[in-house]
């Protein structure tokens, strides 16, 4: 009798998730660890790849590559979530991809609300005739006042985004993505004076106090020669 041929089973390919049981483990040491070295190697071995991935695949999975300057939103948000590590609690009972997969998705959807807004003020506001936008600026001086501060925050956050195109040393770069992410969530951030900052900062960015006041210092002269053209009128 001729031996009949034994059919070779395939093996099964396994897929390489980027979130895997390893990372969730990772995500509950370091909420539960006080060492700073040890918070370090988890994030940035597990924790930091896998949430830069996440966050990826939600902008691309949800659409909101449609909104306006959405790499530098997305650098931002992937910074953010660093501030909000510590909230994840495994005792509600979520997983942490579910828990970071949520709030995530809902910052972006807070981006865009807040888009479509600025939008529809500006097109409403350029649509009013030009006597009804002197008559309320007339009868109102509060309006006045108040309108101006908004032009000059919108203004600075146009110039703090042109510098996105400067060329910038890697703690620079840092730096600067810290600051927009904590004027970005000023109202969700608990900050209480100047020393809180700098070591919010140093959270964010990994680097010492020296690095962040050099970088700081940087930004420090933007912003004073941006101040210095508002106050006298060429921008």
């Amino acid at each position: 009798m001729i031996p009949k041929k034994k059919r070779r089973r395939r093996s099964k390919s396994k897929k390489n998730y980027y979130f895997t049981q390893a990372h969730e483990d990772a995500i509950v040491a370091y909420v539960a660890s006080d060492c700073r070295k040890e918070r370090t190697r988890l994030y940035v071995e597990l924790i930091q790849p896998s949430l830069n991935e996440m966050v990826d695949m939600i902008v691309y999975t949800y659409k909101f590559t449609n909104l306006p300057n959405i790499e530098s939103l997305q650098e931002e948000c992937k910074i953010w979530l660093t501030t909000i590590l510590e909230k994840y609690d495994q005792t509600k009972g979520h997983k942490a991809f579910s828990y970071f997969s949520v709030v995530t998705k809902n910052w972006f959807i807070q981006k865009s609300k807040k888009n479509a807004k600025r939008s529809r003020i500006e097109v409403q506001y350029d649509q009013l005739p030009k006597e009804i936008e002197r008559n309320m600026v007339t009868e109102n001086n509060f309006y006045e006042s108040k309108r101006e501060v908004i032009e000059f925050w919108q203004c600075f956050w146009g110039e703090v985004d042109s510098w996105d195109e400067l060329a910038m040393k890697p703690n620079e770069v840092k730096v600067y993505r810290a600051v927009k992410v904590l004027f970005s969530n000023i109202d969700d951030i608990e900050i209480f004076n100047k020393k809180a900052i700098y070591l919010y900062i140093r959270e964010l960015t990994g680097l010492n106090t020296k690095q962040v006041v050099s970088s700081l210092n940087k930004l420090r002269g933007r912003y004073r020669g941006f101040k210095g053209k508002w106050n006298q009128g060429n921008i």
